[in-house]
């Protein structure tokens, strides 16, 4: 466990997860009170990264819920294993002796099959895992309530065992692009946090520590293209991820600064959607270009302006 929050925030950055002092606080706060997290933000800056290099960094075991409209219960708690009782039945119905027979409860722990939310309470490990619930809002209302048990007292009811209770309680964090607004219930068990698209400087720190060898000018022009991109009306706005692979991809394609064409011809790793990739034709490419090897100063400038 971290002694202070800025001991925290060097070590999600030493993981090359580059994050600001509020973020940092609830998720300090988070581990200090046993409470999970609820991380709201557009898709692609940085929510389930962020459980991730959690997990790394406190050398721990992350498990994963994908949540996906008509996700139920049992499919994330448990089920379960119809063949390994119906193939234990039978060979207690094949014993030549039926008194030599083993005597098993087929509904036992034996017989079960354990899913994510069952996994994480009933892990045995000495350092508790990290659960992850992404997309929260993309599960059902019902499943929504169910998590309520959950997430109040971390223990599951299974009617032919009892009560499960986690013997260390998980590290849990659920993400939210808000496609549809959550219950106060859910709210009120989790600390908040909205993460926000990064600043100029925020997101040129997250590329020179994810894509190193981006060279200073092409570094410079993604950071201000990006930045004036998300001013625009477009249906959906890049996030850093989307700046990542359109760095990645630019340096696959050996440029080392921009240009109208290269831009063009990477459209794809920008925008997500045909009526983007026309709007930002008919636009105008040129002008969203910002500095040129000549003259950074429209970085500067556009730095200078930013928000921190």
């Amino acid at each position: 466990m971290f002694a202070t929050i800025e001991e925290l925030q060097a070590a999600m950055e030493e993981a090359r997860y580059i994050t600001d002092r509020t973020t940092a606080t609830v998720l300090y706060l988070s581990l200090k009170l046993a409470k999970p997290i609820l991380l709201e933000g557009e898709a692609g800056v940085g929510k389930t990264e962020l459980a991730k290099v959690l997990s790394q960094i406190l050398s721990t075991r992350l498990i994963r819920l994908q949540c996906y409209e008509g996700l139920d219960a049992n499919t994330a708690l448990y089920e379960w294993n119809y063949p390994k009782q119906i193939l234990w039945m039978k060979q207690v119905e094949a014993c030549a002796d039926q008194k030599e027979a083993p005597v098993k409860e087929i509904f036992s722990p034996e017989f079960l099959i354990r899913r994510p939310l069952l996994e994480a309470i009933q892990s045995d490990s000495d350092s508790p895992p990290v659960l992850l619930i992404d997309e929260i809002d993309r599960a059902d209302e019902e499943f929504e309530a169910f998590l309520l048990e959950v997430l109040s007292d971390f223990q599951i009811t299974i009617p032919e065992i009892g009560t499960v209770r986690a013997k260390h309680r998980p590290y849990v964090i659920l993400t939210s692009n808000r496609t549809r607004e959550l219950h106060d219930a859910l709210k009120r068990r989790c600390l908040y946090h909205w993460i926000d698209y990064p600043s100029l400087e925020k997101e040129r720190r997250i590329i020179l520590a994810k894509v190193p060898a981006v060279a200073e000018t092409l570094l410079n022009q993604i950071c201000t293209f990006m930045h004036r991109v998300r001013e625009r009306d477009f249906y959906k706005k890049p996030g850093i991820a989307e700046t990542l692979d359109w760095a990645m991809a630019l340096m696959a394609l050996g440029k080392e600064e921009l240009d109208a064409e290269a831009v063009q011809e990477t459209l794809g790793c920008i925008f997500k959607y045909r009526e983007d990739i026309e709007q930002m034709k008919e636009s105008g490419i040129k002008d969203l270009i910002g500095a040129s090897p000549a003259g950074p100063s429209e970085y500067d400038r556009i730095l200078s302006l930013a928000p921190c």
